[in-house]
């Protein structure tokens, strides 16, 4: 049978080969992993594809049973594409949602960053958090 050992597809995929029998063991394959006679497990390119995918799914923060609810529509076939896009829908919300809140993050850093170097650049560096006297306003202090 030709194909993918596990090994080759835990390179390709990054994924360790713990990580694909786990994969394989909470269904979130697509297709069932086909075997060699001798029980050594033989991937398609179909299914470092699918991988790829649920790894993108994954690092995104997608939880693993949404995942497998979507593998699971998936597995059934036509008819409930409706329910695959509404789920991946809702996860591009989610995502989206997370990018505006590191996005704002992102600026309250960069606006730290151009304090320290205009501070380091102008040799005051050394007024940076020091702790304000009791009668300052907290919110003063850099």
């Amino acid at each position: 049978m030709r194909g993918l050992s596990i090994g080759q597809v835990a390179e390709r995929t990054g994924l360790s080969v713990h990580a694909l029998r786990f994969y394989e063991r909470e269904g979130l394959l697509a297709d069932q992993v086909q075997r060699e006679s001798n029980g050594r497990r033989v991937y398609s390119e179909d299914d470092v594809e699918w991988l790829a995918m649920c790894i993108k799914f994954r690092s995104s923060g997608m939880p693993l049973e949404t995942i497998r609810k979507y593998t699971d529509l998936v597995r059934q076939g036509p008819g409930n594409e409706q329910d695959r896009l509404a789920l991946l829908r809702s996860h591009q919300d989610h995502v989206t949602s997370q990018i505006q809140e590191l996005t704002d993050c992102l600026s309250v850093i960069t606006h730290k960053v151009t304090i320290y170097e205009q501070h380091l650049d102008a040799g005051t560096a050394d007024c940076l958090w020091v702790t304000p006297p009791a009668n300052l306003n907290t919110s003063e202090a850099s």
